[in-house]
């Protein structure tokens, strides 16, 4: 990233991590999973004590919360009650899971619902030749059958992108970009694609992928290609220097992140010493990612706002391309900056949510 678009943040993030384990046994009839709460609402504030259910799991809150998903990760802010099933999780559905599974070319009239081959469950919106669920999502919609049907039923790891989705997004990507570090990253920031309603969170996650689409040459690039640069991206009038050596702090990673002082900022917020180990951001999958997902939650560049806040409040995807490589932008360089509306555009599609306005910069 050049330094043009890379301010200096000094950001401070208090990040619990609670694990949890739990002992499997057989639910006898007093044993019975309780109904379910009300279903979560990202944007509703909620106070503590409050009850909620999510993902066929009733939650507590422990405090004030708002726009961060029931989990045992993330801020620790929510108490996991344990499963639901019925009650007031939503509307529609059954309360028993026992759709038959999905075969690929069977023909699927609207209203079918199938169990897909990652466990989740999946209702026909539209007739269809079977056609992948992860893949078509105009064709196919999440579907909850414990806790009430037609509620949104997010892919494994809380993300609203499949692995499906993600290999179709990225068919040539690097195997350093994997899946699993992605998700593994999100628990940094619960908020990411997680906000606004899940036609929001799904075209925030396709704005996010196609910047570092973009950035990366479609994920198959972990180092900057452009080594002549590397010696610059050493800001010694920090107080911190470049301990690493003055050549360490080049792009790595899928924003590139690069110069010593967005090397200390995230490694600060993130909790591992990227000043003096920058090297984790091309060697450790979920480090990388976290990066990405650093800059994108925190950096503003020239845009005055971040590119998390411009996909949730409606500012579009230009303002994301202006947070991120304002160079682009105004005519500086139309053909990137079309690279990555292309991408957007192309990623919006496949997760089946609209583009929104504000495309360009």
């Amino acid at each position: 990233m050049p330094r043009k678009r890379l301010m200096a943040i000094v950001v401070t993030v208090g990040v619990a991590i609670a694990g949890a384990a739990a002992a499997l046994f057989p639910i006898t009839a007093s044993e019975a999973a309780a109904a379910c709460a009300t279903a979560y609402n990202n944007s509703t504030v909620y106070t503590g004590g409050a009850v909620v259910s999510y993902n066929s799991h009733n939650w507590t809150a422990k405090w004030w919360t708002q726009y961060e998903a029931p989990s045992t990760g993330g801020s620790g802010v929510w108490a996991d009650n344990g499963t639901c099933g019925g009650g007031g999780g939503g509307g529609g559905g059954g309360g028993t899971c026992n759709y038959p599974n999905w075969v690929a070319g069977q023909n699927y009239t609207t209203g079918a619902i199938v169990r897909y081959t990652n466990g989740l469950y999946y209702q026909a919106t539209h007739d269809n030749p079977g056609y992948d669920p992860t893949i078509s999502t105009w064709f196919w919609s999440p579907y909850s059958c414990t806790g009430g049907g037609g509620g949104t039923t997010t892919p494994p790891g809380g993300f609203v992108v499949s692995e499906g989705q993600f290999n179709s997004m990225f068919p040539g990507r690097n195997g350093f970009y994997t899946y699993q570090g992605l998700v593994t990253a999100l628990s940094k920031y619960p908020s990411f694609a997680t906000t606004g309603g899940d036609t929001v969170a799904k075209q925030e996650a396709a704005a996010f992928l196609a910047n570092v689409g973009h950035e990366t040459g479609g994920l198959v690039y972990i180092d900057e290609i452009n080594q002549a640069n590397w010696p610059t991206y050493c800001d010694w009038s920090q107080p911190y220097g470049c301990p690493a050596g003055q050549s360490a702090y080049h792009g790595r990673g899928p924003i590139q992140l690069s110069w010593n002082f967005n090397y200390y900022a995230a490694g600060n917020a993130l909790g591992v010493d990227l000043l003096n180990n920058p090297n984790l951001v091309s060697t450790n999958a979920a480090i990388s990612w976290e990066t990405g997902i650093w800059y994108w939650m925190t950096g503003t560049g020239n845009a005055g706002t971040t590119s998390h806040n411009a996909m949730v409040n409606g500012q579009g995807f230009g303002t994301t391309i202006r947070a991120i490589n304002s160079i682009e932008c105004n005519g500086g360089n139309t053909a990137q900056m079309q690279d990555r509306v292309n991408l957007y555009t192309r990623f919006a599609g496949i997760l089946g949510v609209p583009t929104g306005s504000n495309l360009t910069c």
